[in-house]
């Protein structure tokens, strides 16, 4: 695990936030021993801020937070569409970005963001219901309505409330590793990983059965990482077609099923090479990827670093 001081995060409620919205950043990153972070939820002034469905909150901190923290929250909030946040929460977000700091909005957020004007040109996402609207209030911005989240780097912006579940895990597994955003997504009982670029919902009914099914292949092939797993073989464990079982698969994860695949023995290398002393060569048959030279093409493909690299940012002295 990389170094253990504190990084700081806000959580910035406006007014009519969305409950569960506010609660995702706050909850994921709470301080504790296996989490490295400290939380401020702010307002524009600290005291009573109306909250979204029958809630309100009572923040501790005012704008003062966002001078502070490293990586600013925007939780969703009531009628973005109709008018921006005060110029002083506009200023605010802008300043922290000039000074470095990354901005991450959930939902409706994204709003709040693109009043900035820092999505201008980038692409972004918001919850399906407003990306029409978004759009439309914010011509420059690349608005696409078909993912969970979307990372441009500095600014961040995610899908429903749900998605800022995925959004927060993807913060986390880039700050602190792998092994710290799967402990936390098994604390939360989430998905440890869905893709970016994974739809926001399937425009018809899913049988409960197929999903079940798959989810226990998805399971199942975790648990076979190392050994040779052929879209055959994952098809015939969810009992359908090779086609039905990649189409489908593509529709719950994102990816196709051996994009799926490679990516899970990636990830799996980030952990050992987080957490363990083996070699790059014994890592790359631990997860079924069998010379260490296949390890570093497909770890420089997905990742962009090598594994060595990669290591020395997990581990102290080497």
């Amino acid at each position: 695990m990389p170094a253990t001081r504190l990084h700081r995060v806000a959580v910035l409620v406006l007014e009519g936030a969305k409950p569960l919205d506010v609660g995702i950043p706050a909850q994921v990153f709470t301080t504790r021993a296996s989490m490295p972070y400290e939380v401020r939820v702010c307002g524009a002034a600290p005291g009573l801020v109306t909250g979204g469905d029958g809630l309100s909150y009572h923040v501790a901190h005012g704008l003062d937070a966002l001078e502070w923290a490293e990586i600013v929250f925007v939780p969703g909030y009531r009628f973005p569409d109709r008018e921006d946040p005060p110029p002083a929460v506009v200023d605010a977000l802008l300043a922290a970005h000039a000074r470095g700091a990354r901005l991450a909005a959930i939902s409706t957020g994204a709003f709040a963001l693109a009043a900035t004007g820092l999505l201008d040109g980038r692409r972004a996402t918001t919850h399906w219901h407003y990306t029409r609207a978004l759009a439309e209030r914010h011509p420059l911005v690349k608005v696409d309505e078909n993912v969970l989240f979307v990372d441009e780097g500095s600014v961040l912006t995610s899908a429903g409330a749900a998605s800022g579940i995925d959004l927060c895990l993807h913060v986390l597994r880039g700050d602190l590793g792998v092994a710290a955003s799967n402990h936390a997504a098994r604390r939360l009982v989430a998905a440890p990983y869905r893709s970016g670029g994974q739809a926001q919902y399937v425009p018809r009914s899913v049988p409960e059965p197929l999903g079940e099914r798959f989810a226990a292949t998805r399971e199942w092939a975790l648990h076979r990482l190392d050994g040779p797993l052929t879209l055959d073989a994952l098809a015939r464990h969810a009992g359908v077609s090779a086609r039905t079982f990649s189409r489908r698969f593509a529709e719950d994860t994102g990816y196709t099923p051996m994009q799926w695949v490679m990516r899970a023995r990636i990830d799996l290398a980030r952990e050992l090479l987080e957490r363990s002393e083996r070699s790059v060569e014994q890592i790359a048959d631990d997860v079924g990827l069998g010379t260490g030279a296949n390890l570093r093409l497909h770890f420089q493909r997905i990742l962009g670093t090598t594994p060595s690299e990669y290591r020395r940012t997990f581990t102290k002295g080497e």
